[in-house]
């Protein structure tokens, strides 16, 4: 299991990472697990979990974690990262 930290460093909202981190997981093999705070969500490529990661209420400053577990863990993360930080959003 593989895990990033990323951190929110822009102010136009959460729903496109949102929606991008749900729509990977249509491509991938590897278990995904978006984590803040005390919560956990399972990504999976619905609209519920859309809602889901929505409610968490992620802001600007905030940090959260993206763990994947699978065959293309490394391959996974490494494209979230890309594109998280194409959206305003920061690895650390």
């Amino acid at each position: 299991m593989l895990k990033k930290q990323f951190k929110i460093i822009t102010h136009t909202g959460f729903a496109a990472p949102a929606t991008m981190l749900v729509m990977s997981t249509s491509m991938v093999k590897s278990r995904m697990i978006l984590e803040y705070r005390d919560d956990f969500i399972e990504l999976k490529n619905s609209p519920k979990t859309v809602m889901d990661i929505m409610l968490l209420n992620i802001r600007p400053g905030d940090y959260f974690n993206i763990k994947a577990d699978g065959i293309d863990e490394y391959e996974v993360l490494q494209s979230i990262e890309i594109s998280l930080s194409n959206l305003g959003l920061e690895c650390l």
